[in-house]
C-alpha cells in the first residue's frame, strides 16, 4: 500500500504481530518459538525448539481478538488492569506510553485530525483505501481480506453501491467527526515507540503491540488503531516532540476502551499462505 505505507514499515509491524501470534501459539503445542530477524532476507525467522506445553490466557484470546472500530462507554480502566497492559505492551528496544487522562487524550486527538486530513486531501491514500474495502458479504468471501463495511460499523452494500456512496460520504468532515466521537468515548490511547528506525524495531513494536491487544481482548476491552499521527510524516514529527522521544519513531497508535463486538473481517485459511519447502 505505496500511499498509506511507502517505507513497508506497517507490513513489518504487521509481520510482528503475527510472530507474537506464533511465539503465544507454539507455548501452547509444547514449543518454544525464538523469532530474529534476517537482515540478509529482510524477514523474520522463527526457530522452534520443543518446550513443556503451556496455555495461556493470551493463546486463548487469538481467535477472539479484533480492531473494533466502533464507539466505546467511556468508562475508566481499573489501575490494576492498566498495569497488566503495560506489562504486555512493552518489549526489547519498544516502549509502550499510556495515555489515560482526558486532557492528553484531547492532544493526541489534535494529531489524528491533522494527520486525518491530509490523508484525505490525497486522492491517492483516498483512492488506496477504498481499494481495500469489501462493501459486500460476496466481495469479503471472495478475496478473504481487507476491511469488510460491517466490521467498522457500516451496513454491507453491492460493490457498485458500496463504492458510489463512499465517494459522496467519505468526506473530511464526517471522518475527522466520526474520529473525535470514537477518541473522546475510548478510556485511553497507547502508542508504542521503538528505539531505533529500522524493520527489526518496527517488528518488534508489531510484536509488543499484538501482546498488548490480546491482553485488552482478555480484560474485556476493545481497541482500533488510530496511526494517522504516525502514518503522515510532517505530523509524525510534531508528534514526535509532544511524546519528548528524542528522535524516535512513533510506530503505532491505538485507543481502547469498553465496547461491543463488530462482525471481523474474514481472512485466508493458513495453508494459503504458508509454502512447505
Amino acid at each position: 500500500m505505496p500511499a498509506v505505507d511507502p517505507d513497508d514499515h506497517h507490513v513489518f509491524a504487521s509481520l510482528g504481530c503475527a510472530v507474537e501470534n506464533m511465539v503465544q501459539a507454539a507455548r501452547a503445542f509444547g514449543l518454544r518459538a525464538v523469532p530474529s530477524y534476517d537482515l540478509d532476507a529482510r524477514g523474520i525467522r522463527v526457530d522452534l525448539e520443543a518446550a513443556p506445553p503451556e496455555r495461556t490466557d493470551l493463546f486463548d484470546a487469538i481467535p477472539h481478538r479484533q480492531s473494533t472500530r466502533a464507539l466505546y462507554d467511556g468508562r475508566s480502566v481499573p489501575p490494576e488492569h492498566l498495569r497488566l497492559l503495560e506489562a504486555a505492551g512493552n518489549g526489547d528496544g519498544v516502549r509502550m506510553l499510556l495515555f489515560t487522562e482526558r486532557q492528553q487524550r484531547e492532544d493526541i486527538l489534535s494529531y489524528l485530525v491533522a494527520g486525518n486530513s491530509a490523508q484525505m486531501d490525497d486522492v491517492t491514500f483516498v483512492e488506496e483505501l477504498k481499494s481495500w474495502i469489501r462493501f459486500s458479504y460476496g466481495d469479503a468471501l471472495s478475496t478473504r481480506d481487507g476491511l469488510f463495511s460491517k466490521s467498522s460499523g457500516n451496513p454491507a452494500l453491492p460493490g457498485w453501491i458500496g463504492r458510489l456512496i463512499f465517494s459522496r460520504v467519505f468526506t473530511k468532515d464526517n471522518e475527522n467527526s466520526k474520529y473525535q466521537a470514537q477518541l473522546r468515548s475510548s478510556a485511553g490511547v497507547a502508542v508504542f515507540v521503538s528505539d531505533k528506525n529500522e524493520p527489526a524495531y518496527w517488528a518488534e513494536a508489531g510484536r509488543c503491540c499484538q501482546r498488548f491487544a490480546l491482553q485488552a481482548t482478555t480484560l474485556q476491552l476493545r481497541h482500533a488503531f488510530i496511526n494517522q499521527p504516525v502514518e503522515v510524516p510532517a505530523v509524525r514529527g510534531q508528534f514526535a516532540t509532544y511524546l519528548g522521544i528524542d528522535g524516535r519513531r512513533a510506530d503505532l497508535v491505538m485507543r481502547f476502551g469498553y465496547g461491543p463486538e463488530l462482525p471481523k473481517s474474514l481472512r485466508r485459511p493458513v495453508e494459503h499462505v504458508i509454502l512447505q519447502a
